[in-house]
């Protein structure tokens, strides 16, 4: 067993956002790809889970990150496990330059696994593996704030999500939910700022068909917080902190 797992990406140019370099929603795809192939190792990724009709789900992400990777640049994404309960799996990860071998940031996620015909979570005690593979590495960025709902947006926006927001387990994909959030910036914003740690945790499922409503509380230039709330239930909280160029 491989107690910390590393791939090595290429920052692709038509990967990369306006300002040339990874947006925050690939880098949270890199982060989900990362931690499937690790599992995948360990013969208990999708392949396994799925025979029994259960699957990995993410719950929380949190990214701390100095520098995104830059449009030609190789990125190594380093996965490791930290602690695990009966609930919850929390994995860490370190983003480095494999080009200059500078440390660009690092990210912290908590997963659980669900059964997919009853939608609820499983005990993953039973995953032996997990015990006898947790690292000692520590992860220097700090656990993910406790995320409230927004009950005093200073503005809101509404969206319905499509086919092309849903995934595999048929409710709305990690990345489409950020993606929606990010998105209520304008391009001279991000010109000037980047989004310095990101912190998502997911309430409830969302699925095709939906109308959201966003709210979002801006009313801190460097600390924004969002909910996105359907049928006057909270589905995803999250937060940017910000950073000037």
């Amino acid at each position: 067993m491989i107690k910390e797992y590393s791939k090595t990406f290429y920052m692709s140019a038509g990967e990369c956002n306006p300002q040339g370099e990874m947006p925050v929603s690939l880098l949270v795809s890199r982060l989900i790809e990362i931690a499937t192939l690790h599992a995948n190792s360990w013969g208990v990724g999708f392949d396994r889970l799925i025979s029994d009709n259960h699957a990995w789900v993410l719950s929380r992400v949190t990214t701390e990150m100095k520098r995104y990777p830059r449009a030609g640049e190789d990125y190594e994404i380093i996965t490791w496990i930290e602690d695990y309960n009966r609930h919850f799996s929390q994995r860490n990860m370190e983003i480095r330059s494999a080009t200059t071998g500078e440390v660009l940031g690092f990210a912290r996620t908590i997963w659980m696994v669900i059964d997919l015909a009853a939608r609820t979570g499983v005990d993953i005690s039973q995953l032996s593996y997990i015990s006898s593979n947790v690292s000692p590495r520590e992860c220097p960025i700090e656990p993910q704030s406790r995320l409230r709902p927004v009950a005093d947006a200073t503005r809101t926006t509404e969206h319905t999500f499509g086919y092309t927001d849903c995934d595999f387990n048929r409710h709305v994909n990690t990345v489409r939910y950020l993606e929606l959030l990010m998105n209520q910036f304008s391009l001279s914003h991000y010109d000037n700022n980047f989004i310095a740690r990101m912190e998502m945790a997911f309430v409830k499922e969302t699925h095709y068909g939906a109308t959201a409503q966003v709210l979002i509380n801006d009313s801190d230039e460097a600390d924004t917080r969002f909910s996105i709330n359907v049928e006057d239930t909270d589905r995803v909280r999250c937060r940017f902190t910000w950073k000037q160029r």
